[in-house]
């Protein structure tokens, strides 16, 4: 990996559906090599799909809620249980396992709170936790709007 793949990495994320032309041009590439460069890294696994990324207020589901889970039951039968249940619910966009004191982190998307109980109560009657909270995020622009307005 050199500073030219990297410059392709961040021109692609930013918009993957750039003509091939532009991002070579922006970072110094024909279009040959820098096609090249792009199969190989697909070849590879360096890249692995691309993918649409959508404005989740225009879909009508703007709030992001992270639900941190806890559970005594750390056995395959449990887990299996849970993970049917959560890849089952459409609000959840992303599930990880985690360390410490967390078990599992969700990621929720909800059109809002009222939406959110209605997750809420669904994943308790389910499956045995411990422990459930969620968090809800702002997001980082409206933070700043929110600090810059304090100042």
């Amino acid at each position: 990996m050199n500073k030219v793949d990297r410059q392709i990495f961040q021109h692609l994320q930013e918009n993957a559906a750039q003509p091939v032309a532009d991002i070579a041009s922006k970072v110094s590439l024909s279009v040959t090599p820098y096609w090249r460069r792009i199969q190989r890294m697909e070849e590879s696994g360096v890249i692995r799909k691309r993918v649409v990324l959508l404005d989740a207020q225009k879909l009508g589901v703007g709030m992001l809620v992270f639900v941190a889970v806890r559970t005594d039951q750390h056995n395959a039968d449990w887990l299996k249980q849970f993970a049917t249940m959560v890849s089952a619910m459409p609000d959840v966009v992303e599930f990880y396992w985690m360390s410490n004191e967390v078990d599992y982190m969700l990621r929720v998307v909800v059109a809002s709170m009222a939406a959110d109980d209605v997750f809420y109560s669904k994943l308790i009657s389910n499956v045995e936790l411990t422990d459930f909270s969620s968090s809800l995020f702002y997001g980082a622009e409206r933070i700043y709007h929110r600090f810059a307005a304090c100042q």
